[in-house]
């Protein structure tokens, strides 16, 4: 089964710098999004694993870009959270300078996937990352996070308000739980996708 792929996630190095980034060769999908959307949750469950990434109830707690290879060729990479408030300002600067150039550098890099508290919707630093991945020619998945905190009805209405704010037809949404373990399938789906159309 393709899920299988994703299980055998293993950590493997971090970054702090572009110059520390493993070779730019092979192929690999980021997670990124605001602190405290759920980023590690969501690789950990992709991956059925626990405690593939490191999962802190502190925001700004992940301060290095992590890489997990699923084989030789593939990897998901954990990326900062950005948007938080005590993180010193020097910190801040060079994390939004270090992500927006390793999105704009980086070759291997097949697509991103862009998880937002379904409650709180698109931020302003959401959008400017959306912007940033057009540039870049990168699509883009976004995951509406903690589904399982609205009723149904609100879901669907945080789903239809976030399309409506996509920039172009490459970036697309779905609603998902860590909690309830929904929306795992259609995540691996999306990743299948660009892994192989990365292969191509």
């Amino acid at each position: 089964m393709a899920f299988n792929r994703y299980r055998q996630a293993h950590y493997a190095t971090s970054a702090h710098t572009l110059d520390q980034l493993p070779p730019d060769r092979g192929c690999e999908v980021a997670f990124a999004g605001r602190s405290n959307t759920g980023k590690s949750s969501v690789i950990n469950a992709v991956t059925g694993q626990r405690r593939l990434a490191r999962i802190s109830k502190i925001p700004g707690r992940t301060q290095l870009i992590n890489f997990f290879p699923v084989d030789e060729d593939h990897r998901l990479v954990d990326l900062p959270g950005y948007g938080y408030a005590r993180v010193p300002g020097k910190l801040q600067a060079h994390w939004e300078q270090t992500l927006g150039a390793y999105i704009q550098q980086r070759q291997c890099l097949a697509g991103v996937v862009l998880i937002v508290d379904i409650r709180r919707l698109l931020t302003e630093y959401d959008q400017q990352m959306l912007l940033c991945c057009e540039s870049a020619g990168l699509p883009v998945h976004v995951l509406l996070n903690k589904s399982d905190k609205l009723a149904f009805g609100a879901r669907k209405k945080s789903l239809l308000q976030v399309e409506k704010q996509l920039v172009n037809s490459s970036q697309t949404v779905q609603l998902f739980s860590v909690l309830k373990r929904s929306g795992t399938e259609q995540l691996v789906a999306v990743l299948d996708t660009w892994f192989f159309r990365a292969d191509d």
